[in-house]
């Protein structure tokens, strides 16, 4: 089985960015036959796979484009489709919701179609913890009650019910992926790891949340697409599944931590007004993909020590990112 997996031809949507990108490389790696759809938004960049160029083929298309997207389908024949494509940043959808909505629901249902209509074998969406809302004790499973509480989780939370209903009505081949706070090498400087990291680097004041006590919990990148995979080979079709990493840090101390790497006085901190509806603390139950013999392999020091270093090797990306952010960062950490 392992034998014929290996040959399928996998549709990455999404496949430029953060995530996906590290799903790319890692199935590239394993030798997967992929193709990668990504619209470059602000947020994909080719260069993330630039050290796999000529292995994969790219699509540069809108998942919200059905005609384009269907071509695709035509020409590749997929028998897996993993959805990485989505809106992704809370605090974006909370300035304007209009985005995630269109991408987030209305691109999930234009693929679900296309994929009933080509008669994948598999399709594996990437959704989020976030959908849960917050939870002050204990640990959100699957069948947690959805509660989201940000245009950005509302709209992830809307396409897995939607993929829920292609499951049942359908009978779509469909298993739903909910990972926790991702960070590692290649995240674009709007969420709170590069964020700081940058902030460090120039010994600006570095921007946290009211008190800096809310909680995440943080699982490094290729911990999470070697999750995915594992789904993908052994992930019961119609199945839930989250990706959490037991490592909790409270906001804060992932500031105290990275200044700390980088030799920087805790006195850079600032505290900002907060995220409007912001989440106190998201957990995850685990235990359901612990039971098919996945554990990360990363603990935080090393992640964030990872993360950091990459950072500083690649100043000159982040650099390249940073001047589209600063009207953006200028609103948001008024």
């Amino acid at each position: 089985m392992a034998v014929k997996l290996m040959k399928m031809k996998l549709l990455v949507t999404g496949g430029a960015g953060f995530i996906g990108s590290e799903f790319v490389r890692q199935g590239v790696s394993q030798g997967y036959r992929i193709a990668v759809v990504d619209k470059l938004t602000y947020a994909g960049d080719l260069e993330r796979l630039k050290q796999i160029k000529g292995k994969y083929k790219f699509y540069n298309s809108d998942i919200c484009h059905k005609t384009g997207i269907e071509a695709i389908f035509k020409k590749e024949k997929p028998e897996i489709v993993v959805n990485f494509a989505a809106e992704t940043h809370v605090d974006r959808s909370i300035q304007d919701a209009a985005a995630f909505i269109e991408t987030n629901i209305k691109g999930t249902q234009i693929l679900l179609d296309i994929s009933k209509k080509w008669k994948i074998n598999k399709f594996i969406h990437i959704s989020t913890d976030e959908i849960y809302g917050e939870i002050r004790k204990g640990k959100f499973s699957e069948n947690y009650p959805f509660q989201p509480n940000s245009p950005y989780s509302a709209s992830k939370a809307a396409a897995d019910l939607l993929i829920k209903s292609y499951i049942r009505t359908y009978k779509l081949p469909a298993i739903i992926i909910r990972p926790c706070n991702n960070y590692g090498p290649w995240q674009y400087p709007e969420k709170l790891i590069p964020v700081i990291i940058y902030k460090a680097f120039k010994n600006k004041k570095v921007p946290v949340y009211a008190k800096g006590l809310n909680r995440r919990e943080w699982l490094y990148v290729s911990d999470c697409a070697k999750a995915i995979f594992l789904i993908l080979k052994k992930g019961k079709i119609g199945g839930i599944y989250n990706i959490g990493s037991g490592i909790e840090k409270k906001n804060i101390d992932v500031a105290r931590e990275i200044l700390k790497i980088l030799g920087r006085p805790k006195s850079l901190i600032q505290f900002v007004k907060d995220r409007p509806g912001h989440d106190f603390r998201y957990a995850l139950d685990s235990s359901k993909i612990n039971k098919l013999g996945w554990l990360p392999e990363t603990d935080f020091k090393q992640g964030i020590s990872r993360t950091v270093n990459w950072f500083r090797q690649n100043q000159a990306w982040l650099e390249s990112k940073v001047g589209y952010l600063r009207d953006y960062w200028k609103r948001v950490y008024k």
